[in-house]
């Protein structure tokens, strides 16, 4: 028989992808692995498997049922082996497109806040009774402040439309971008030890890959601007989180704010729970009621495409 499982998520119920399975006469399973062998379990002889953070390795995808789908929720798939998948023929997609905007806008929260050091005052307020503004140091205007994106794919885009109204100069990193479409979007293409050095602010959007791995790390930040902030909204294997604790009680970076991390949930004994000029969010800037209807929505219309033997819109292997 037909099976469709979900092996983990962080939504309400799934009532999309529940549909899917009953129209398709499929046997239904909703569950919430953490382990490999618990998603071995969970997976064995099924044909199409949503996926949020269980880990999809070798093992547990020779315990689909041949040419099965794997359907990664959201953008990255890291947790997924995607080698293992092809030399399995075992297909895997993702939904890269259901939540740009709700991204985008929390990377640009996220930035603003930092850049105009609302924390910082905040907690000054709060601890000290009050203070002058000039009592926490040099606060450029947006016109005179560059951004640094690093990737410029759809939400690197997204986020530069947020910001032009602010009259940000914004550069980007991406070996892989248009010239001409960077050029329309007004951004500057560099590389990444310029984009360093000249960034007030550098916002990272970048999927995580062998090659982009600590991306961020002690050398990195040894060459960024001294005082800038960093945003990341990706993936947190894109920072080295020793060297970003370094450079901020250095002063080399004023803040950061971060909605994911080097191993979720964040360590309780991580050193960045200390620092009070690290804004962290539980990896929540997907979140919102539109984007996840989408989500959900998208991946069970890939999962249709996948039990009727049709073309998957957003094939990785």
């Amino acid at each position: 028989m037909t099976r469709v499982v979900v092996t983990d998520h962080v939504f309400g119920g799934v009532e999309h992808e529940a549909a899917v399975a009953r129209r398709f006469n499929a046997e239904f399973a909703e569950l919430q692995c953490r382990s490999e062998e618990d998603t071995v379990t969970a997976v064995t002889g099924a044909n199409v498997v949503f996926v949020n953070f269980a880990p999809i390795t070798a093992r547990v995808l020779r315990a689909m049922a041949p040419g099965a789908t794997v359907i990664r929720y959201g953008i990255g798939y890291d947790n997924v082996d995607v080698v293992a998948a092809r030399q399995l023929g075992i297909s895997v997609a993702n939904v890269p497109d259901y939540g740009t905007d709700t991204v985008a806008d929390h990377s640009v929260a996220s930035l603003l806040a930092l850049l105009r050091k609302l924390t910082a005052y905040d907690r000054r307020v709060r601890e000290d009774g009050w203070c002058a503004p000039r009592d926490l140091g040099s606060l450029p205007g947006f016109s005179s402040t560059t951004v640094g994106l690093v990737d410029l794919g759809r939400i690197g885009l997204a986020v530069c439309e947020r910001l032009r109204p602010f009259g940000f100069h914004v550069i980007a990193h991406d070996p892989y971008a248009s010239p001409v479409l960077a050029a329309e979007h007004g951004v500057r293409l560099t590389g990444l030890a310029e984009l360093l050095a000249e960034s007030h602010a550098i916002s990272l959007h970048a999927p995580l890959t062998p090659g982009t791995k600590h991306l961020l790390d002690e050398r990195a930040f040894s060459r960024i601007r001294r005082g800038a902030v960093v945003v990341n909204t990706s993936r947190g294997g894109l920072i080295d989180h020793d060297a970003l604790v370094n450079a901020i009680e250095s002063g080399q970076v004023s803040a950061a704010a971060l909605d994911v991390f080097d191993g979720e949930p964040l360590a309780s004994d991580s050193r960045l729970r200390a620092l009070p000029q690290v804004l962290l969010t539980p990896h929540t800037a997907f979140f919102s009621d539109s984007s996840l209807a989408a989500l959900q929505r998208l991946a069970a219309e890939e999962a249709a495409r996948a039990l009727a033997k049709q073309p998957l819109r957003c094939p990785i292997s």
